[in-house]
């Protein structure tokens, strides 16, 4: 089990500035609302925490993948959510100021419109340290980054993981020594990613169910017709241990789709050149459902189907029969969360995790940068 600097062991002097890295790579809506705010809503105990006990707090983050999005209209969200003033900073400079001038509460502008941070730029970093005096890590969903903002920063600072951070590890720690009924299910995309997971998984758990476009990678490899399906790129002999792996569990049908003659299910050996697979069958999905009844923890990743498209029917039709099971249940990844919090099912899960990549990284390694750099800080400055 990790060892975190948490911080509920911080003792806030009024006034202390702290900076908070928070999760707030969240889609917006047209009129610049958040879609889906679960990741903003798990680090509200953090920020009401900090704010209860009179410390100044300044949030950052980023959200989306270029730094073209601003975290501005964040800024309304936050004020609704806690209630007080959330002022909007758009510079390190701007940040002090509003500091200066008594604002208790500052949401900086998107840090990846700073090269900076993705590059870890020592200078970068101080700039940020330089707003507080203690740093507050909320963003376990980045934590696999060594960016400025997750490694760098706690170099320079006190740092403590926030109370949604904490339990994140505490209780995706759970998963890597499984019981021996267990079931791991993996969809989605970049076989290439997941492969090193896949590989530990087979070692620990009972089954590892695959999905997703993870499952063309195997036919593919097999020697099947996956038809205009899309693929990884990935050498077919990289996937040769999964290919007629007896704890591997792929889909009995899946939803084939042809430009002209539209959708229907069938065995994926039935597949034609000119379909392509976009989502897993109803067959599947019952299946997975009563292996899953039989487990005692089931750890869930990634979409059956083309979620991006909108085939998102097994995989919803998966995530309702998940919630019925008895088992331990851990789910993560933006699309499987997404999809679960749209059912109102989070409440049904043992645990949702707010990670994607972060999430896989960590039942992978154990660790991520992210905590290695508490782990570090508080080794060098102590709490």
């Amino acid at each position: 089990m990790v060892a975190l600097p948490i911080l509920s062991s911080l003792t806030v002097v009024p006034g202390q500035r702290v900076l908070v890295r928070g999760s707030l790579d969240v889609p917006l809506t047209p009129q610049d609302e958040p879609r889906n705010t679960l990741r903003l809503r798990r680090i509200l105990p953090t920020l009401r925490w900090l704010r209860e006990r009179g410390a100044c707090v300044a949030l950052c983050g980023h959200i989306g993948s270029d730094g073209a999005q601003s975290t501005r209209p964040l800024a309304r969200w936050f004020a609704s959510a806690l209630g007080e003033n959330v002022e909007f900073a758009a510079d390190f400079a701007q940040a002090h100021q509003a500091f200066a001038g008594g604002s208790p509460f500052v949401l900086l502008e998107n840090l990846r419109r700073w090269e900076g941070e993705k590059a870890n730029d020592p200078i970068f970093a101080r700039s940020l340290a330089a707003l507080a005096d203690v740093y507050v890590n909320e963003a376990f969903a980045a934590s696999h980054r060594r960016h400025a903002s997750i490694v760098g920063v706690p170099r320079l600072r006190s740092a403590y993981a926030g109370f949604a951070f904490a339990e994140e590890v505490e209780a995706l720690s759970r998963t890597l020594a499984p019981p021996t009924a267990s079931l791991m299910i993996l969809g989605g995309a970049k076989i290439t990613t997941k492969l090193p997971l896949l590989l530990r998984a087979l070692e620990r758990y009972q089954f590892v169910v695959i999905g997703g476009v993870l499952a063309n990678d195997v036919w593919h490899a097999q020697g099947w017709e996956t038809g205009r399906s899309m693929l990884s790129e990935v050498a077919r002999e990289d996937l040769a241990l999964l290919v007629h792996h007896p704890k591997v569990v792929l889909p009995v049908d899946v939803v084939a789709c042809h430009p002209v003659r539209g959708a229907r299910v069938c065995p994926p050996s039935e597949v034609q050149k000119d379909e392509e697979i976009v989502d897993a069958g109803p067959q599947t999905i019952a299946g997975i459902a009563e292996r899953a009844g039989q487990m005692d923890l089931v750890v869930w990743n990634g979409p059956l189907g083309n979620y991006e498209r909108g085939f998102a029917a097994q995989t919803e039709a998966l995530a309702r029969a998940l919630a019925r099971v008895n088992a331990t249940t851990i789910v993560g990844g933006g699309d499987t969360v997404a999809s679960i919090d749209r059912l109102g099912l989070l409440e049904r899960y043992s645990f949702v995790s707010t990670g994607g990549g972060a999430m896989l990284q960590f039942l992978t390694d154990g660790t991520l940068p992210g905590i290695a750099a508490l782990e570090a800080s508080l080794e060098k400055h102590g709490t």
